[in-house]
C-alpha cells in the first residue's frame, strides 16, 4: 500500500466516522429518510454537475451501471436509510461500532460468494470480531438498547458489504465522479419513496439541523464517497475495507465530544478485539502460500 493510499484511506475514515455524529443531530429534528433523500438528491446533482464539468460520460459500461443500482440500493437506500432511522432510538457511537463490523463481512462474503481464501489468521480475526460485538452488545442489552435499532444497523453494516464487494467492477472504465452523482440519485429515488409511504413531515428547523445536514451532504456524503470509489479502485474492496477498523475510534469520539455519549468499559474493549480482528483478517490476506512464495 503507497502512501497516497495510505492517506486516502486515513481521509475517507474521518469524513466517515464522522457521519454518525452528523446523522445523529439530523434525525433528532427531521424524519431520516426524508432528510436523507434530499442529501442524496443534492449530493447526486452536485456529484453530476462536477463531473460533466470534468469532461465524464453519462455512458458507462454494463458492469458500471449494475453498480450504480447495486451500490445506491445497497449504501444509500439500505445501509445509510436504515442506519438514519435507527439513530432515533440507539446511539450514534453504537451504530459506528456495528458499522465497523463490514470489513468481517467483506471478507466472509468475499469467501462464500468469489472464492477469497481465508487463511487461518483470518478466521481467527472472524471469531474475534465476532466476541467483540457479543462484549459491546451484551453489555447494552443489559442497559435497555432498542434491539430493532440494532437489528437495523446490522443489516445496514451488510448490505455495505455487498455494495463494497459489487463496486469492483465500478473502477474499471473511467466516470468516477458520475458514478458517485448517479448512485446517490438511486438512493434518493428508493428512499424518496420510503419516505411517501412511512414518515410524516416534522421538521424542527434549528441551526445545528442546517449545519448537519449541509455538512453531511458536502462532506461524508460526496466528498468521502467519491475517495472510496477511488481507494478500492486502488487497492482493492478488503483492502480498502481495512481502513474501517479505525471507524469504531474515531466514531465514538466524535460521538462522545460533540454529542456527550457516555461510553462503558465494554464498548472500549470490544472496539479494542473488533479492531485486532479486522487486522488480522486483513493481515491473512496479504499472506502468500509458500509455493507461490517460492515461485
Amino acid at each position: 500500500m503507497d502512501l497516497r493510499a495510505a492517506l486516502m484511506g486515513l481521509a475517507f475514515v474521518f469524513m466517515w466516522s464522522s457521519a454518525f455524529t452528523s446523522a445523529r443531530m439530523i434525525v433528532i429534528d427531521a424524519p431520516p429518510m426524508t432528510a436523507l433523500a434530499f442529501r442524496f438528491l443534492i449530493s447526486g446533482l452536485i456529484g453530476i454537475g462536477i463531473a460533466l464539468a470534468l469532461g465524464q460520460s453519462w455512458r458507462l459500461n454494463p458492469a458500471q451501471r449494475r453498480s450504480v443500482l447495486i451500490f445506491g440500493l445497497c449504501q444509500n437506500a439500505l445501509y445509510l436509510g436504515l442506519n438514519f432511522v435507527a439513530m432515533r432510538s440507539i446511539e450514534a457511537s453504537l451504530a459506528s461500532i456495528i458499522a465497523s463490523t463490514m470489513p468481517l463481512l467483506v471478507a466472509l462474503l468475499g469467501w462464500v460468494f468469489f472464492g477469497d481464501r481465508i487463511r487461518p489468521l483470518g478466521i481467527a480475526g472472524l471469531f474475534a470480531g465476532v466476541a467483540g460485538v457479543a462484549v459491546i452488545m451484551g453489555a447494552r442489552i443489559e442497559g435497555g438498547v432498542d434491539l430493532t435499532g440494532v437489528l437495523m444497523c446490522g443489516i445496514g453494516a451488510l448490505a455495505l458489504a455487498v455494495a463494497t464487494l459489487t463496486v469492483r467492477s465500478a473502477t474499471s472504465g473511467g466516470n468516477l465522479l458520475m458514478i458517485v452523482g448517479l448512485q446517490m440519485l438511486v438512493g434518493a429515488a428508493i428512499l424518496a419513496v420510503a419516505a411517501v409511504l412511512f414518515e410524516d413531515w416534522q421538521v424542527t428547523w434549528t441551526l445545528r439541523l442546517i449545519l448537519a445536514f449541509a455538512y453531511t451532504t458536502l462532506v461524508p456524503g460526496l466528498l468521502a464517497t467519491w475517495v472510496w470509489f477511488r481507494l478500492v479502485g486502488r487497492i482493492g474492496a478488503v483492502r480498502a475495507a481495512t481502513f474501517h477498523f479505525l471507524n469504531p475510534f474515531f466514531g465514538v469520539a466524535t460521538a462522545a465530544i460533540l454529542l456527550g455519549e457516555s461510553l462503558r468499559w465494554a464498548d472500549f474493549a470490544g472496539v479494542a478485539v473488533i479492531m485486532a480482528g479486522i487486522l488480522a483478517v486483513q493481515m491473512s490476506k496479504q499472506i502468500k502460500p509458500a509455493a507461490e512464495a517460492v515461485g
